[in-house]
C-alpha cells in the first residue's frame, strides 16, 4: 500500500475533479436529488466537508474527537445526515470554500502524524494512511453520486486502487458490524485495473476467489450499485456471500442500491 503521501496526492486529485463539477453549478443545482435518497447535490458536499472536519480533529485532538464519538453513539442512525443536513442551507459558494479549507487542514495534519499512531475514528482505530485512504473511498464514492446526477462518465483511475485496497481489507469488518463471524481462511481477490493492469491481494492457493474490473468492485464495496449490474465474480460459497456484504466505509451497513429499472 502507498505512504501518506501518495495517498493524500490521490485524495487531492480525487478532491478537486469533484470540486470542478460542482463549483459551477447554479443555485438550483444544488437542490437536484442525487442516488442517495433524500440527499441532494448540497448534502453529499456538505457531508464530505463536515467529514473531513471530523477526521481533522481526530488527528488533532482526541478529547474532542471522544466527544464527538459520544454524540454520535446517543443518535448512531442520524448523527451523520443530521450533522449534514445542519449545512446544507448554506450559500453554496460559502459551501465549496469550508469544503476546500477544511480538506487542506486535514491533508496538512495527516503528513504529521507518525506512522506508528492509531487515530480514532468512528470504527477501528486507524494509521494516517488508512484514515486518509478512507478519506478517498468517500470523495469518490459521493461523487459518483454527483457524476450520476449530473450524467458525467467518470474514466477510472489508478486511484482505485486505495479504495479497492480497503474493500479488500474491510472484509471482516463487514462481518463483524452484521454480528457474523468472518471466514478464516483468507481470500484471493484479483482485479483488472484501468489500464488492463493486474491488482491482486491474498494468496494464491486460497480455494475463495473474487475477480472483476477495479472500478465494478469499488462500486460494489462504496454500495454505488447493486452486484447483479457489475463485473465482479465469486468463487466459493464464502467469496459469494461476502459480494453480499461487502462494504468499505465504517458504520452501519447502508441499505445499498437497487437494480437499475
Amino acid at each position: 500500500m502507498a505512504d501518506v503521501s501518495g495517498v493524500l496526492a490521490d485524495l487531492r486529485d480525487e478532491s478537486d475533479e469533484l470540486d470542478a463539477l460542482v463549483a459551477a453549478l447554479p443555485p438550483d443545482g444544488w437542490r437536484r436529488p442525487t442516488p442517495a435518497v433524500g440527499w441532494t447535490i448540497a448534502h453529499q458536499i456538505a457531508h464530505l466537508s463536515w467529514t473531513d472536519a471530523v477526521a481533522l480533529t481526530a488527528a488533532t485532538d482526541a478529547d474532542e474527537f471522544a466527544a464527538i464519538l459520544e454524540r454520535a453513539a446517543a443518535a448512531p442512525d442520524s448523527y451523520v445526515d443530521d450533522a449534514a443536513a445542519e449545512l446544507v442551507d448554506q450559500d453554496p459558494a460559502l459551501l465549496v470554500r469550508r469544503w476546500r479549507v477544511r480538506r487542506a487542514q486535514l491533508h496538512d495534519a495527516l503528513l504529521t502524524v507518525p506512522p506508528d499512531v492509531k487515530l480514532p475514528w468512528f470504527g477501528p482505530p486507524m494509521s494516517a494512511t488508512s484514515l486518509a485512504t478512507a478519506r478517498l473511498m468517500e470523495t469518490w464514492a459521493h461523487g459518483q453520486d454527483v457524476a450520476d446526477t449530473l450524467g458525467v462518465q467518470r474514466p477510472p483511475t489508478t486511484r482505485l486502487r486505495n479504495i479497492a485496497h480497503l474493500g479488500v481489507r474491510t472484509r471482516d469488518f463487514a462481518y463483524a458490524i452484521r454480528g457474523l463471524t468472518p471466514p478464516a481462511e483468507p481470500f484471493r481477490v484479483e482485479l483488472t485495473g484501468p489500464s488492463g493492469e493486474m491488482w491482486a491481494w491474498g494468496p494464491h492457493d486460497a480455494t475463495q476467489h473474487v475477480a472483476g474490473a477495479a472500478l465494478d468492485f469499488c462500486l460494489l464495496v462504496t454500495q454505488r450499485r447493486h452486484r447483479s449490474e457489475l463485473r465482479v465474480t465469486a468463487l466459493g460459497a464464502d467469496a459469494d456471500a461476502w459480494l453480499d456484504i461487502a462494504q468499505a466505509f465504517a458504520g452501519a451497513p447502508g441499505p445499498g442500491r437497487e437494480p437499475a429499472s
